[in-house]
């Protein structure tokens, strides 16, 4: 990472708030650009729940933000691909 910019909060008040709702998540994505990439330890560090990680999955999608986690059952996917079109994956 090439200087990295870290967005902190106090974990006792961010679980009680939609991710979204969180001021340091919020002045996040305000500050991210399309292409750059968002790295949490854990996704259970930024969501609790399913719809949870939809709402923030969208709102990255449209801000053309990447989501990278560390650990956990997460770590080994990327979440904020995009599908590709049907029939675009591979040569006839």
């Amino acid at each position: 990472m090439e200087d990295p910019v870290t967005f902190e909060e106090n974990p006792g008040t961010s679980s009680r708030l939609h991710p979204l709702q969180r001021p340091k998540f919020r002045a996040l994505l305000d500050y991210a650009r399309p292409g750059d990439t968002v790295h949490i330890s854990e996704m259970f560090r930024l969501v609790r729940g399913t719809g949870h990680i939809l709402d923030v999955l969208d709102v990255l999608h449209r801000e053309q933000v990447a989501l990278r986690i560390h650990d956990g059952a997460f770590s080994a996917m990327d979440l904020t691909a995009r599908p590709r079109a049907p029939g675009s994956c591979c040569p006839p």
